[in-house]
């Protein structure tokens, strides 16, 4: 439920409860408890008045319970014999509310105003033995009223810290899973990364020695080895620190086209439409669907050129990889791991995905990320 529910929903029960406690006021004082001195519509104004003020006793209870006991001292002044019901409803809301101190004050003047009332109206003239035993009811209803403020006021507060413990719970274990991967990854990757870097540092230096033409698919070996180094670096950073500015993104797509051509492909790159900024987790997951679909090319296509373009909408961020690969529509590719990586990142953040072979020959992959002033565009498809 959301907050404005709720606060709407508490709202109709205090109100609710008020209108019933006026009612019941109004109900026992005007069935018998007039005393001879009654004046007039006086007090069962002060009746209908308490009872109504409980429904402000969440917004404000220190008012509701000045209020309430001003109008309790009122009506038995008036000559109303009604005990101060609004008034115990008003100790248990501040209570509730943590001004113990404030209901203890309030509740010593109440005790100390309503026998004076009493007495100036000419009720309980039956002697002093009533008055005491009178003065010791209305004191334990006031007790049980704030201790039933108190207890409710601790059990919502050990609430508050048994919810506030799981978070904290489950802050640290998955601090503790980020960094366990983080571990693997760097035990399982990194030497495996840096050993074909250096493979391919060392055989590219050993042509160049011998005065040999270095082939363009070792430089590109070359090339990837330290990138693969750095993107691992900065994501085995962003596990350990919980960094959620990402290392990469859309200012960098043009640096993965030039690594596209340095491999032999005829790869361009179109930007369109105005240049503002958009969130960091729309950059992130442009920069991967381009470098996914560049590599599937690499790998898989068999293509002489591919073009990137990349667009920008009202409300929403166009991206489209077209290559002239081996795919046809008669061959359907199976996905693998990068495509459904690729759907998952763009369905999370509201936007649609196409992956499919081209009409004409080779493969497209076309998403659409919205990047504010638009409703969400979708689901992927």
């Amino acid at each position: 439920m959301s907050a404005g529910r709720f606060l709407a929903r508490a709202d109709v029960i205090d109100w609710a409860i008020a209108v019933c406690v006026a009612a019941a006021l109004l109900v026992t004082g005007l069935s018998g408890g007039v005393a001879t001195t009654g004046s007039g519509l006086l007090g069962p104004v002060l009746l209908a008045g308490g009872g109504l003020a409980l429904a402000a006793r969440r917004r404000a209870p220190i008012v509701v319970l000045a209020v309430t006991g001003l109008c309790a001292a009122g009506y038995q002044a008036a000559g109303f014999d009604v005990p101060a019901v609004a008034y115990l409803f008003a100790v248990y809301a501040a209570v509730r509310a943590g001004h113990r101190a404030a209901a203890v004050v309030a509740s010593v003047v109440v005790l100390a105003a309503l026998p004076l009332a009493a007495m100036a109206s000419g009720l309980h003239d039956t002697g002093e033995a009533f008055a005491q035993a009178r003065g010791a009811l209305e004191l334990a209803w006031l007790v049980a009223a704030g201790a039933a403020g108190e207890a409710l006021r601790q059990a919502e507060r050990r609430a508050e810290e048994a919810e506030r413990t799981r978070e904290e719970t489950a802050r640290r274990r998955a601090d503790e899973e980020r960094l366990r991967i983080a571990r693997e990854l760097h035990d399982s990757l990194t030497h495996q990364i840096s050993i074909i870097k250096v493979q391919a540092e060392v055989a590219v230096h050993v042509a160049r020695r011998r005065g040999e033409q270095v082939p363009e698919a070792l430089l590109a070996i070359q090339q990837a080895g330290r990138e693969a180094t750095r993107e691992l670096r900065a994501t085995l950073e962003a596990l350990r620190e919980d960094d959620t500015s990402p290392p990469l993104g859309l200012d960098h797509v043009a640096e993965l086209v030039e690594r596209a051509r340095a491999t032999g492909l005829d790869a361009t790159l179109t930007i369109e439409g105005q240049r503002e900024p958009v969130p960091a987790a729309v950059s992130r997951t442009v920069y991967r669907i381009v470098q996914e679909s560049l590599t599937n090319v690499a790998r898989h296509a068999a293509a002489v050129s591919v073009a990137v373009r990349i667009e920008r909408r009202p409300g929403v961020l166009a991206i489209r990889v077209d290559d002239d690969g081996k795919a046809t529509p008669d061959a359907a590719p199976v996905p693998g791991v990068g495509l459904t990586g690729m759907r998952e990142r763009v369905t999370a953040l509201g936007g649609r995905l196409r992956a499919e072979p081209r009409g004409e020959g080779g493969f497209t992959v076309q998403a659409e990320l919205p990047v504010g002033g638009a409703s969400p565009v979708g689901g992927a498809s």
